[in-house]
């Protein structure tokens, strides 16, 4: 059972474990972010299921070169001769130790929080299936084990509170350590080494030798003894399930240990990265980390006007995207695409930027993601994506760059900084429509009907851009629907623009979009099946592919939508809601086509596969509450109407999956599982897009 509660304006998700089967508690996981792209992830239980879960995943070059440092901690407590496992670990066929028993609730705010009840009538180490306390025997332990990730360094707190001590105990915390890209494994040769230093433990990848990572471990409170050791075959479940390498070794240097005889607090910091030096470690404190950690989640509420339990739920979760990105030894704001594996990617920025940012009341963070993307425009395109190694940029998208155009015109109407708009974007979006027009990479071009044509059948420059072993599922060449909603789109924001400033300019793009308008309209409309064609291949002639996916809804829901008649508009819309519509977003492929893959699982190229051809995607919800609420005028009974399309994402947004954020897809069966990125930004952002409409 979930309940919601408010602490300091903060949310408070909770979820009682106990009765829960552990198959069940391990499909909900918790997340933690900061601005420096590192993140700290597991399930509620603690057990690990991905090779991308961890304690500390910290950034060599934020927000890229994310390294997996302290993957986990063996935490015990010894008690009237017993010992008590709390950590829960899974190995081929079992659980070891299973101490997911003890755990009577998890809580997430600032942090995250285990609730853990130790009975003093348990026997030993065993674990019991369903522990219960022996109220005739004493109270046992009360603890609850805390995690804290700082917000301007890379350092994870992992505190455990001893609320209830009928007697000394002791705990014990024996630290695992990867100390590996985080895209990859470790395995048991890795030269993986440790050095007391007096306030805390270094321990070393490479034995500091080239290409070296160094993390610090500190518990002030504890004494340590070192004791190395290689644990092997840690199983990572969805890993397996996704058909990847699932099973790892881990080391530990050795454990800290320490008696407890009255109620306390012990607290284990790790660091890694440009904050690592172990004497900073011991004069940080854990109530001043949390009070930092509260005022940061107040200020977010604050800027966002967020009232009821819902929006400050959005707003906390969409900050958990923001990060900044090192570029000529600045650092600007920037959008992870998506936890745990993604970077910043151009396209998810510029989408998720309005409900992330905008609607949000960030504003300075909003600008400085467009100028961020705009300075590294080139050949009149925005990058697709950073490398996730270091500032390299790619470009191979067709849509990213007029996304940026929107998303800019979006910042000038929400802020009125014409300033910024004029000196820092203005330039690099009349480069963008000069490029587009003239033609630039991948045969990006405007045809002579005026309509952007791009790429070929062996690339992927739409957002439907899977591809495995040099093959495109969904190349879509040619001229694609939204790619070309997009254009006029811009080409308007631009008459809009000049109006009133320069008529000349006005003049100009207004004629060209005149001519893509007409001509959209007439080569995308599909009379028979009473919706857009998704896009029209350039082999002479051209030829329509009529296949029903929801690309075409941004032909509606755009500020400036191509001039389709209102029944065609209505027509468009009344389609995708009867044939793509699920209670989690829209279907990328119409369940009755023979492409349709309705599930998203087992190895890469199925997965791939799978991608584009029936998963759902949460982030298109936005477009198609905002073009549904068009066609309709925005009446109350639509409004009440889209309210309801949009109730089973909030629900998940609290109680499935990555509990206070939004999942990348779903399969598209029922029951549409959740799959991807555990929270993904374009999801959440659009999410409080849609939400914002219902209730404007």
């Amino acid at each position: 059972m979930l309940t919601l509660q408010r602490a300091n304006r903060a949310q408070i998700l909770s979820i009682r474990t106990r009765g829960e089967s552990v198959e069940s508690l391990l499909t909900k996981e918790w997340l933690l972010s900061n601005e420096r792209g590192s993140y700290a992830s597991s399930t509620i239980v603690g057990c690990n299921t991905r090779g991308y879960h961890g304690l500390l995943i910290g950034s060599l070059s934020p927000p890229a070169n994310r390294i997996m440092t302290l993957a986990n901690c063996l935490e015990m407590v010894m008690f009237k001769g017993k010992i008590f496992n709390l950590s829960t670990f899974e190995f081929p066929d079992k659980f070891a130790p299973a101490g997911f028993s003890y755990i009577k609730q998890f809580r997430q705010d600032t942090g995250v929080h285990f609730d853990y009840e130790l009975a003093p009538a348990s026997t030993g180490a065993v674990v019991p299936a369903k522990p219960v306390l022996d109220h005739d025997r004493g109270a046992g332990i009360k603890l609850t084990k805390s995690i804290y990730l700082l917000r301007d360094t890379d350092t994870v707190a992992v505190a455990y509170a001893f609320t209830t001590v009928e007697e000394p105990v002791e705990l014990v915390l024996r630290p695992f350590v990867a100390m590996r890209d985080f895209h990859t494994l470790q395995k048991s040769y890795a030269p993986l080494c440790s050095t007391w230093l007096g306030t805390g433990l270094l321990v070393s990848s490479a034995c500091g030798g080239p290409g070296s990572c160094e993390l610090v471990l500190s518990c002030p409170s504890a004494n340590f003894e070192k004791d190395p050791q290689w644990w092997f075959n840690f199983v990572y479940r969805n890993d397996r399930e996704r058909g990847q390498n699932f099973t790892e070794d881990l080391w530990t240097p050795g454990f800290f240990k320490c008696r407890i005889e009255t109620p306390s607090e012990i607290v284990l910091w790790a660091s890694f990265g440009d904050c690592h030096r172990p004497g900073q470690l011991i004069g940080t404190d854990i109530d001043t980390v949390r009070e930092d950690l509260r005022r940061h989640q107040s200020r977010v509420i604050t800027s966002a006007k967020a009232r009821g339990e819902k929006t400050r739920i959005l707003c906390i979760a969409a900050d958990q995207f923001i990060t900044k990105r090192r570029t000529d030894q600045n650092h600007r704001a920037t959008v992870l695409a998506g936890f745990p594996w993604f970077a910043d990617w151009g396209r998810d920025a510029f989408i998720a930027l309005p409900g992330l940012l905008l609607s949000t009341g960030r504003f300075d963070e909003a600008r400085s993601v467009l100028t961020t993307f705009a300075q590294a425009a080139d050949e009149g395109m925005i990058p697709n994506r950073f490398d996730d190694h270091g500032e390299t940029a790619y470009f191979n998208s067709v849509d990213a760059s007029l996304w940026f155009i929107n998303a800019a015109f979006q910042y000038l109407n929400a802020t009125g900084d014409s300033r910024t708009f004029a000196q820092q974007l203005l330039p690099t979006i009349r480069w963008i429509i000069d490029s587009y027009q003239k033609g630039t990479r991948f045969g990006i071009r405007a045809d002579a009907d005026g309509l952007i044509i791009a790429g070929n059948g062996d690339t992927q420059l739409t957002w439907m851009d899977a591809k495995y072993d040099g093959v495109a599922f969904t190349p879509r060449c040619g001229k694609a629907v939204e790619v070309n909603a997009l254009w006029y789109n811009s080409l308007c924001c631009l008459v809009q623009y000049y109006a009133g400033r320069n008529a000349e300019n006005a003049k100009n793009y207004k004629s060209t979009a005149e001519k893509v308008g007409a001509n959209f309209c007439e080569l995308f409309w599909n009379e028979e099946v009473g919706y857009l064609n998704d896009c029209v291949l350039p082999d002479p002639p051209q030829r329509a592919d009529a296949t029903l996916r929801p690309n075409q809804i941004f032909a509606v829901s755009l500020p400036f939508a191509p001039p389709l008649s209102p029944h065609q508009q209505r027509s468009i819309v009344d389609v995708v809601q009867r044939e793509l519509l699920t209670p989690y977003g829209l279907r990328t492929l119409n369940v009755r086509h023979s492409d349709y893959k309705g599930m998203y699982t087992g190895p890469p190229r199925q997965r791939d596969e799978a991608y584009h051809q029936g998963t759902v995607w949460p982030y298109l919800i936005g477009a198609f509450v905002e073009a549904y609420l068009k066609v309709n005028e925005f009446s109350r009974k639509s409004k009440k109407e889209a309210d309801e399309f949009i109730q089973p994402l909030m629900q998940h947004l609290t109680e499935e999956s990555c509990l206070g954020s939004v999942s990348e897809i779903f399969d598209g069966d029922v029951p549409h599982k959740p799959r991807g990125c555990i929270a993904q930004a374009w999801s959440v952002a659009e999410l409080i897009r849609a939400y914002g409409l219902i209730n404007s």
